[in-house]
């Protein structure tokens, strides 16, 4: 349950310590790079959205700080995390560590290539707006997959679920407008 996987991940591991007192605030916070980690109403969302299974394998792209890929190895021991930013990754992968979270993947390269090697995924999440979901990220989502992205301008993205009903076909539904950084 997502609920759980938030009251078991202790956010302040994930957030620079000047910025520990916020922790639990809800509201977006710098974790350098120029990047963010979202406010946890937005996570949860997105989180609840994805609908994770135990055994499903699923496939991150924005590692940021790890928050998202430890509360998904909550939900999953099956947890594929991309990160373009090198600091970031391997700052994601101490914090995890730190988190007893150890089992996550996480790949230093593009997001926007998703991850084939391990391909396909019931679930792929993206945590950065962007322009329209990536061909290729579509291609890796098993059939009856869902994925969950924030699509359009950095201010005001829509959140958007895409389930794959067969190799072309998607059924996509609309839940709300955010902000994000931009996948890039």
């Amino acid at each position: 349950c997502v609920m759980q996987a938030f009251l078991e991940v202790k956010r302040e591991i994930f957030i620079e310590p000047s910025y520990h007192e916020l922790s639990y605030a809800d509201h977006p916070l710098p974790i350098g790079s120029g990047q963010t980690i979202s406010q946890p109403t937005t996570v949860m969302l997105m989180l609840q959205l994805l609908d994770v299974l135990p055994e499903q394998r699923v496939l991150e792209i924005g590692t940021g700080s790890g928050y998202n890929a430890a509360l998904l190895a909550k939900l999953t021991r099956k947890v594929v995390t991309i990160e373009r930013h090198v600091g970031l990754a391997e700052q994601a992968r101490d914090n995890l560590h730190c988190a007893g979270l150890e089992e996550v993947k996480v790949i230093e390269g593009d997001g926007k290539l998703g991850y084939e090697k391990l391909a396909p995924f019931d679930r792929i999440i993206i945590t950065a707006a962007a322009n329209q979901v990536p061909q290729n990220l579509k291609d890796q989502l098993a059939d009856g997959g869902l994925l969950v992205a924030p699509i359009g301008a950095t201010l005001g993205c829509e959140m958007l679920k895409l389930e794959k009903i067969s190799q072309k076909n998607f059924k996509t539904s609309s839940h709300g407008k955010f902000s994000f950084v931009p996948l890039i």
